[in-house]
């Protein structure tokens, strides 16, 4: 909701600082007859109660939204990068989530017929969520192969990191072809 109304926020601040730039742009290059900027100025001390009212509240409200895009702008993200946060007896200790994903795809890279992997994790309540996208040789038993892939990355997360898994998913995203030989016949 508020990424939302600070894009709102932003278009129409450029709206206006737009259109305020061609004013002057038109004023500098004398584009204004003297007498009308004469009138617009004694407007703007007093003479005419309506423009100087919407004056000061336009350039309130513009006032306004600067600061707050200052303040965005200056203003830190509470973290760098997505993290797992663990509470020790010595303190915290926070683990990046692509640490997490480096050691399972470490993990399911040591299981026997895969060859290209992807690996994505997910904090949850009950533990992680790791998912595992892979393709395999296909002459290994599918079933078989990806159960040791969960056993092994399972295994190896809960051992480095000390957080439990709930669950490791393993999608087979297709069969890789080996590349044949073929001997060449000289006659």
């Amino acid at each position: 909701m508020i990424k939302v109304l600070d894009r709102l926020l932003m278009f129409l601040y450029s709206v206006a600082i737009g259109a305020a730039s061609i004013v002057v742009l038109v004023a500098a290059c004398g584009g204004f007859d003297a007498k009308a900027i004469d009138d617009f100025t004694a407007d703007l001390s007093g003479r005419n109660q309506i423009v100087q009212t919407t004056v000061i509240v336009v350039a309130a409200l513009l006032l306004l939204v600067s600061l707050r895009f200052f303040i965005v702008s200056v203003k830190r993200n509470g973290s760098s990068a997505p993290s797992i946060n663990q509470k020790t007896d010595h303190g915290d200790i926070r683990i990046s989530v692509e640490t997490m994903e480096n050691i399972a795809l470490k993990a399911a890279s040591r299981t026997r017929g895969v060859k290209d992997l992807r690996a994505r994790v997910m904090a949850g309540d009950a533990g992680l969520r790791i998912s595992i996208r892979a393709f395999v040789d296909g002459e290994t038993s599918i079933p078989a192969l990806s159960e040791e892939m969960q056993k092994t990355v399972s295994e190896q997360i809960e051992e480095t990191t000390g957080i439990p898994v709930a669950e490791v998913s393993v999608y087979i995203a297709n069969v890789t072809q080996s590349p044949t030989t073929y001997k060449s016949r000289v006659e």
